[in-house]
């Protein structure tokens, strides 16, 4: 399989409440299976996801053009091309990025590509369950709520009959 960082094949357009990025899924097309990596292009003001953090997976993020901004717990900096920056599972580390300046950017993700993954949205106070490593071929079971609409373990289910 070939896939080439310079003049990828995206394999994704997407535009999803406002949250919009071209995305070639490299790591899918290269024929890495233990391994995550996609390449984001984003038109100035753009963001492809949600401040977020994960509980399963570990990501890199690598700024390849331009100068995109990243926030984390303590607010937004402007990265420089070229730079690298990892984000260990949990709390910790939740990020985002934005492309705040006139210009496209480029960055690559990489990442572990663990099942299942949990990733939590803390603007929106939503979580996400996959059975399947994101953004892996086959989706499996993909749950995104909200964590106030949890419920008691025990609702809705029913004991055993005692013989």
């Amino acid at each position: 399989m070939k896939a080439n960082i310079f003049d990828p094949d995206f394999d994704l357009e997407s535009d999803r409440g406002g949250f919009r990025s071209r995305r070639a899924y490299l790591g899918r097309q290269s024929g890495a299976r233990d391994l995550g990596a996609s390449l984001f292009e984003l038109d100035p003001g753009d963001s492809p996801f949600p401040f977020h953090f994960h509980f399963g997976n570990e990501e890199m993020l690598i700024v390849l053009r331009g100068r995109p901004h990243l926030r984390e717990r303590n607010g937004w900096r402007r990265l420089d091309e070229g730079e690298v920056v990892a984000f260990p599972v949990g709390e910790r580390h939740a990020h985002q990025i934005q492309n705040r300046s006139d210009q496209l950017v480029r960055v690559l993700m990489v990442s572990e590509m663990n099942a299942p993954e949990v990733g939590v949205y803390p603007d929106s106070g939503k979580v996400m369950l996959l059975s399947k490593p994101p953004g892996a071929e086959q989706q499996g079971l993909k749950h995104v709520s909200r964590l106030e609409d949890g419920i008691d373990y025990a609702e809705g289910e029913v004991p055993p009959a005692a013989d």
